[in-house]
Formats: C-alpha cells, structure tokens, sequence
C-alpha cells in the first residue's frame, strides 16, 4: 500500500496554498526531521498522504535534489509492516539498497531507501509506521 508521495519544494510556506486551496488537501502536521536535512509537511490526500520537503540548509539531500532537478516528485513511500525482514530479503535477492537497516523518519516512522538503479528509476522508501 502507498504511505505517502514525497515532493521536494524549495519553501513549504510557499507551496502550501496550491496544496491547501486548490487541491483542497487538508494540512497534518508540519515538523522537522533534523537527522534528514528536512522539514516536512504532511497532506491528506484521500488514500494517500503527500509529503512535502524543504531543505533545512545547502548540505541536505533534498536541496541537493532540487539544485540538480529541480521541484517535484522525489520519492514513492510504501508501507511495509516488518522492515527489518523486507530489508533483508531484499539484500539476499539482490537489489541495491541505499538503507541496509532502517532509520527513525518523519512521524518517528522507521525508514528506508531503496536505490533507484533496483526500480526503474524510482526513488522507493519502506515506510514501517511507528507502533507496528
């Protein structure tokens, strides 16, 4: 199942209103995830939430994603109830993984990142919420 679409944006103040007025998606929650370089903010979008992030200085890897890509999609969340073990199989399988053992993300959520070389190009993050 989609946890959440990640979307990099250069000012989450600035982007808000298009997400807010015009899609009408309602605001979660706004916090930052200093281990990520990120602040974050959290959009109900129906049956998925949207992620946006803001870098929180030069050095963080969203504003390095924005100086080379610009604006947009970053990333495709998906939840996984047992990561540790996906993460695993994973590894055995042969995929490449840029988090071979989860990390605390937003929402005190455990993490991790798949490569894109190992999904056509997608940056894929395993998203196991906190409490499972």
């Amino acid at each position: 199942m989609i946890h959440h679409i990640g979307i990099a944006v250069s000012s989450i103040h600035n982007s808000l209103s298009f997400y807010q007025d015009v899609l009408k998606f309602p605001l979660i929650k706004i916090e930052n995830v200093e281990s990520q370089g990120v602040k974050v903010a959290f959009l109900d979008a129906g049956n998925v939430k949207i992620e946006l992030l803001e870098p929180l200085h030069e050095h963080s890897p969203i504003a390095k994603f924005i100086e080379k890509r610009g604006q947009g999609i970053h990333h495709l969340a998906v939840t996984e109830g047992d990561i540790e073990s996906r993460l695993k199989k994973l590894k055995e399988d042969g995929f490449q993984l840029i988090d071979e053992s989860p990390r605390i993300g937003a929402d005190q959520n455990k993490i991790a990142f798949m490569h894109p070389k190992s999904t056509d190009g997608i940056l894929l993050e395993w998203c196991q919420p906190k409490g499972e």
